[in-house]
């Protein structure tokens, strides 16, 4: 792998565990594409309930191996306090420095909350038990996440959240700059100011960006969505006219002087590198 110039725009990617020994090695393969990109740490996420925390701590601690710093996904629901307690424990004991701190959502026929029903109480825990022992991400909705209340109401627990005790917020992925810009203000007029990184997914599928957006509440423009049906089954247009739409809105975001982006990645290497190659990242 050649050496590339460090890029002056933080990056950072999110990766999701594989469940075959097929998946593991082909992520293996992704994240050796993508340190050229001399990412500042990835991200692994895990399902409702922990579904998927074996194969997450997995996939961190083989990226630590690799000598990039990795952040595990975690959350709340359905915790106890003792539960959080010896996972962080756990985490500390195999040199993990970094989380990204959620409330997540229930599994299917799950009873209960549990001890935590909020990210910001388990931020406060975090801290209560660790001190600054942990580099605290906690998530993001400038389109107001899904299940708040009210867009007051989402930018009030998002302001607890981080004055529990977050250093960095990642935002849910949007194709509206605006959204961000208006977000970011608004927050700040409620006295934050740690760095709000923008999320970037890559357009690679139509069907599959459609259902997730349907289900986060993450809006995809009229225009955007009309252009992405009307090329059917056209891979190759989809993944062009999805390049020209999420390279120019990283392009603004990066004039506006973000903090970072943050890619995520579905597992794969190329969506990614060709944004970064338009940017001029690589």
């Amino acid at each position: 792998m050649s050496e590339r110039v460090p890029s002056s725009l933080p990056l950072s990617f999110e990766f999701f565990p594989p469940k075959t020994p097929e998946g593991v090695d082909k992520l293996a393969a992704v994240r050796q594409q993508l340190y050229a990109l001399k990412p500042a740490y990835c991200s692994v996420t895990y399902g409702a309930g922990g579904s998927t925390q074996d194969g997450t701590i997995q996939a961190v601690r083989a990226i630590l191996a690799e000598g990039v710093d990795a952040a595990p996904h975690f959350s709340c629901i359905g915790a106890s306090k003792a539960s959080v307690r010896e996972q962080l424990a756990q985490f500390a004991a195999q040199g993990i420095r970094r989380l990204v701190a959620l409330r997540g959502d229930l599994p299917s026929g799950y009873g209960g909350f549990g001890e935590f029903r909020f990210a910001s109480e388990l931020v406060a825990f975090i801290r209560a038990e660790t001190g600054d022992h942990f580099h605290i991400e906690v998530a993001a909705y400038p389109e107001m996440h899904p299940q708040a209340r009210s867009p007051a109401a989402d930018l009030q627990a998002f302001v607890t959240k981080v004055k529990a005790g977050a250093n960095v917020a990642l935002t849910q992925y949007f194709f509206n700059a605006d959204a961000y810009f208006r977000f970011v203000d608004e927050v700040a007029r409620q006295g934050v100011s740690i760095p709000i990184i923008p999320g970037i997914m890559p357009i690679t599928n139509s069907t599959q960006l459609m259902r997730f957006s349907d289900a986060c509440g993450a809006e995809i423009p009229r225009w955007v969505r009309n252009r992405l049906e009307s090329y059917g089954d056209d891979k190759a247009a989809i993944q062009a006219f999805g390049l020209d739409v999420v390279a120019a809105l990283c392009e603004r975001l990066r004039d506006a002087g973000v903090p970072g982006l943050h890619f995520y990645t579905m597992n794969q290497a190329a969506p990614v590198q060709a944004i970064c190659q338009r940017l001029g990242l690589i």
